[in-house]
């Protein structure tokens, strides 16, 4: 018998079938003891976020990354499923789950939750990230614009290769990338490409917006584009670019640059010709000409007399023979005009000849500005406009051999540099207006064409007071005010307007935001325009006031009085007068009668007073009240006038007390002889309601209601109690 074993393929189906048992059940353990199952508890999945972070350093699911599902026995899972552009992947048999923002863990888990929903066997079960991916949009002067996948670890550079790359015109200078939610920013990409420095270029995340911008040089026709042909004309074309023209090999406009000098422009214009004359090169930075020798600086290498060259900067090399022939008539125009450069004129040509030979000036020169240098360096001003228009009183100003003109760029309302109007010919216009700042001055203008250019005042604009701080004749400072209501409304010449020069400062003031509620602009608030309210109204405080407001105004603005309020005795304090002055209101007549005479004048700096009725005593003149004594529920002083009786009188104390002797109410009449009083029986009145019975008073009298105990019948009735009871106490003596 053989020692060798026979194996039957029964036997070695039995054993295959045994080890795949065994290895499900070990990969089923080690999938229980690694990854996440539908039961993991919230703490199992912090625990594993924690183990995860470690390696991964808290990696989320973005917008673009790829995501593997594998389960044994299902093709339609078996793939790979990228996260669409609203954070989500789609499932077949499950729907639609977002995804984004999740870690590893939190992926695995609400995966495998939403397949058991479905399945109910997940052994085997597999969910991970296959692969990390940006979804980034690429859109401008690319090949191909639009959304790219990209690698996990893509850059700007890989974005743009997958986008077709650059055309030929796109301006790499002034490419933007926009994040979500944020502003776009704008990064140097030939910046890069020159140094090789990864720094320059921002990072680059999913849903980003990579956007290339074309070169304004192109056109606005799409059509072939020769980079080489655009070059030779400078590679800018904004107004702070810098302008190198005369003899030089490439004339043009080039982007500026702080760290580059002349010289460096120069060899970007292609260096100056052989017929240059290196040495009266005109340069003009910030409106002012400088003269530079280059032939100087070549011999001595001083940096210090390179000029530094700023935004908007015109360098102009002339020719040579200008300097040989100083007999011919060679004038340098340069600036905003057609045809920039030396002219070569008769002795008899004038300044418009000259100026007509450059083209004339451009629609972006500023005509009023134009700066004539004359050969010994002197710089006198021409305004073009204004001898085109006859306002002139100079004439043409006279040029010879060696000059040069120069016209500048208009400056742009909606430029912001301070280098673009000099002070000396600037107005700065502050406060409530359309468009505050400092605005160029003409003495052609007036004060109106002033508030025209900014605009005009705002609805918020205190127009009866703008303070105005100029130069007289004599340059000296001054300031004043004026009243732009009154000047409009009275329909005044332009003469009497204020002047204005260049260097002056107008400040339009804000009203009151809240005529209840301006303390905190009473700094702001002059008191000579203000009126101050107090006492009973519904908001005292301090109020602006012009001439055209009256007194109601100034109450209706302060709310009006209240119910507690006196009308009778409104008291207006005269501020602004000589001598101290107080003026009496009784408001309450003025809304029975209606008569406007009895409403004061009142003007900027008065004080109106509204005071409390029933208020104390001490307030009112005894020859304004009447005095009521005696057997009165509520004695005291009392406002009295000559509509009043003596039973108003009585009824505003309270009418008379139980114990009144109402049949010899005194009244005492003050008069300028002497005083008399007079006896009042009010009980007589009340049963024959006689009223000529009515004692007269008048303000400053004193009526008196006596005691009932004070009547002779109470007196005898008071003896005779004493007399009885004195007999009552002798009786009962005697009988002790």
């Amino acid at each position: 018998m053989s020692n060798n074993i026979q194996v039957t393929p029964l036997k070695t189906r039995r054993l295959f079938i045994a080890l795949l048992a065994f290895a499900c059940l070990f990969s089923t353990q080690v999938f229980a003891n690694k990854t996440v199952t539908v039961n993991s508890t919230d703490a199992e999945l912090s625990q594993l976020d924690a183990q995860e972070s470690d390696h991964e350093h808290h990696y989320r699911i973005h917008i673009g990354d790829k995501i593997h599902i594998a389960l044994p026995g299902e093709e339609s899972l078996n793939q790979g499923f990228t996260v669409n552009k609203q954070g989500q992947i789609i499932l077949q048999e499950v729907g639609v789950l977002d995804v984004a923002g999740l870690t590893r863990v939190q992926l695995q888990h609400k995966v495998m939750t939403a397949l058991s929903r479905v399945f109910k066997d997940l052994n085997g079960a597999q969910v991970y990230l296959a692969q990390k991916q940006k979804l980034v949009f690429v859109l401008g002067y690319v090949h191909t614009p639009g959304e790219v996948l990209l690698p996990g670890d893509a850059d700007i550079q890989m974005a743009l290769k997958a986008a077709g790359g650059l055309r030929a015109g796109a301006q790499l200078d002034q490419l933007q990338l926009r994040k979500s939610g944020q502003a776009p920013k704008r990064f140097n990409y030939k910046r890069y490409l020159d140094s090789g420095e990864s720094d320059l270029l921002p990072q680059l995340s999913s849903m980003d917006t990579l956007f290339v911008p074309a070169s304004s040089k192109i056109g606005n026709i799409e059509m072939e584009f020769d980079p080489s042909k655009i070059a030779a004309g400078g590679d800018a074309t904004d107004r702070l670019a810098i302008k190198v023209f005369g003899e030089v090999h490439s004339q043009g406009s080039f982007v500026f640059d702080e760290k580059s000098n002349l010289v460096e422009y120069l060899m970007k214009a292609g260096g100056v010709t052989r017929y240059a004359g290196v040495e009266q090169i005109r340069v003009i930075i910030d409106s002012k000409p400088v003269l530079f020798n280059l032939t100087r600086y070549l011999d001595s290498g001083d940096l210090h007399l390179l000029p530094k060259i700023a935004a908007g900067t015109t360098i102009f090399v002339p020719k040579k023979e200008e300097q040989i022939n100083a007999g011919a008539n060679m004038i340098y125009v340069m600036g905003e005009v057609f045809k920039p450069g030396a002219y070569q004129g008769q002795a008899e040509a004038s300044f418009m000849d000259i100026l007509a030979n450059a083209g004339g000036p451009t629609r972006f020169a500023e005509s009023r500005q134009i700066r004539i240098i004359k050969a010994s360096g002197e710089v006198r001003p021409f305004d073009l406009s204004a001898y085109t228009e006859g306002s002139s009183r100079e004439g043409l100003p006279h040029i010879q051999a060696g000059d040069a003109i120069f016209v500048p760029e208009k400056t742009d309302i909606n430029e912001k540099s301070w280098l673009k109007v000099a002070p000396s010919r600037a107005v700065r216009v502050l406060g409530e207006v359309v468009r505050p700042g400092r605005v160029e001055w003409s003495d052609e203008m007036s004060f109106l064409d002033l508030l025209a250019h900014v605009g005009g005042p705002t609805s918020r604009a205190d127009t009866s007071g703008i303070d105005i701080v100029s130069k007289d004749k004599q340059g000296t400072l001054q300031s004043y005010r004026f009243d732009l209501d009154s000047f409009i409304k009275q329909g005044r010449a332009e003469h009497e307007l204020p002047t204005i020069v260049a260097g002056a400062t107008i400040r339009v003031h804000d009203l009151p935001t809240d005529p209840t509620d301006n303390k905190s602009q009473w700094v702001r608030q002059a008191s000579d325009k203000s009126i101050y309210v107090f006492g009973q109204v519904g908001a005292p405080g301090r109020y602006m006031f012009t001439d055209d407001m009256h007194f109601l105004d100034i109450l209706a603005a302060a709310d009006g009085p209240t119910d507690k309020a006196d009308l009778r005795n409104i008291r207006i304090s005269h501020r602004n007068k000589k001598t101290a002055k107080i003026s009496k209101v009784n408001l309450a007549l003025y809304f029975e009668t209606g008569d406007e005479h009895l409403l004061p004048k009142v003007s900027t700096g008065d004080t109106i007073y509204l005071p409390e009725q029933n208020r104390h005593w001490l307030e009112k003149a005894k020859e304004t009240t009447v005095r009521v004594l005696g057997s009165v529920n509520k004695p005291g002083r009392y406002a009295f006038d000559d509509n009043m009786t003596i039973l108003d009188l009585l009824a505003q104390a309270g009418g008379t007390s139980d114990s009144a002797h109402i049949e010899k109410i005194t009244v005492i009449n003050l008069s300028c002889c002497r005083d008399q009083a007079r006896i009042f029986d009010l009980s007589g009145f009340a049963k024959s309601a006689d009223f000529s019975l009515l004692p007269v008073i008048r303000a400053g009298d004193t009526v008196y209601v006596p005691d009932e105990g004070e009547s002779t019948l109470a007196k005898v009735r008071n003896g005779l109690e004493n007399t009885f009871e004195l007999v009552s106490l002798a009786a009962l003596l005697g009988f002790l």
